[in-house]
């Protein structure tokens, strides 16, 4: 039973030891020994001049005299071994945080968009079976990039695709594009002075390496506005009133219901997509919703409301969470 023991010790103290070495991306402490002295054995080659004698693992004993060698090497370095154990640990622990972070590949997550349809914050059709919600930043430069392709996407898709934009403001500098945008649509412009913004407010920042934020102020949007034949006396009072602060903040608290802390990121028909991808990999996933609305029978003026809000998770699942019944 004594022999048991102290073998399962050092089995357990070289087990953490490998596991860290390849962890920290450092060579454990065993491959820095020198190798074996084997100048002696036949057909192996001299030892270079000036070369050390290699030190060579004693092996005199009996099987209990060496393990109590291991085990008395094993009591110096206890503290070392002590430390490497509180890191592997903490590093599991953080890798197991950073999992339950993670969405369900296999969740249909119900995001609310009632508020945001009615606010006139959408581009395509109603009848669209194919619904992409897309959160987003206008101090974003992801945001920015993604917005062409997403133009092209409803337009490519000729009424299967709809795109229904959500706040979430993550740069401060940004809220007033956010509020004057619920302000233009209260004017039914809110597709025109999305991409104005885009253009006329978010580059001139982009280019300035975000040093100079005064193109997303409030001065430059009235300007905008006036460009795109908005009232702008109406648009300014608009966005400093209650009813836009409220949409800003509700569009965030639907958000949080599934953990969506950064932009873009995107429901397509309720399939969670973090960050900003190729056209064609939007394609890919639009192809496998389109397959699964169309083989549903539900129209698709209807298809949001009634499978996705109505089947769909109400708040976030991750990874490691099981899927509900």
């Amino acid at each position: 039973m004594k022999l048991m023991t102290r073998t399962a010790l050092l089995a357990v103290a070289v087990t953490i030891l490998g596991a860290l070495g390849g962890c920290q991306h450092q060579p454990a402490r065993l491959e820095t020994l020198p190798a074996p002295d084997r100048s002696g054995a036949p057909g192996a080659p001299p030892p270079a001049p000036g070369a050390r004698p290699a030190v060579l693992a004693d092996h005199s004993g009996t099987v209990e005299d060496r393990l109590a060698r291991l085990e008395e090497a094993n009591a110096r370095n206890a503290e070392a071994l002590d430390f490497l154990a509180k890191v592997y640990a903490q590093q599991k622990e953080q890798q197991q945080a950073q999992e339950r972070e993670e969405p369900a590949d296999d969740a249909m997550f119900a995001v609310n968009i009632a508020e945001d349809l009615k606010a006139g914050q959408v581009d395509g059709p109603a009848s669209a079976p194919v619904t992409i919600v897309k959160a987003f930043d206008f101090a974003c430069p992801y945001c920015q990039r993604v917005a062409g392709t997403l133009d092209e996407l409803v337009k490519d898709y000729k009424g299967k695709v709809r795109v229904v934009y959500v706040n979430l403001v993550i740069h401060p500098p940004a809220r007033p594009a956010h509020l004057a945008s619920c302000a233009a649509a209260k004017q039914h412009k809110y597709k025109e002075f999305k991409a104005a913004f885009w253009e006329k407010g978010y580059l001139p920042y982009a280019t300035s390496s975000g040093q100079d934020p005064s193109s997303l102020g409030e001065d430059n949007i009235l300007v905008i506005a006036k460009g795109l034949g908005l009232d702008v006396a109406r648009l300014k009072a608009d966005m400093n009133g209650p009813e836009c602060e409220a949409r800003i903040e509700r569009d965030k608290q639907e958000l949080s219901k599934f953990h969506v802390n950064a932009t873009p990121t995107f429901f397509v028909n309720g399939k969670h997509i973090g960050g900003a991808l190729p056209k064609a990999e939007f394609q890919a996933i639009i192809d496998a919703q389109l397959k699964i609305a169309e083989a549903s029978g539900v129209p698709g003026a209807d298809y949001y409301d009634k499978v996705v809000l109505a089947k769909g998770e109400k708040q976030f699942r991750s990874k490691m969470d099981p899927r509900p019944n």
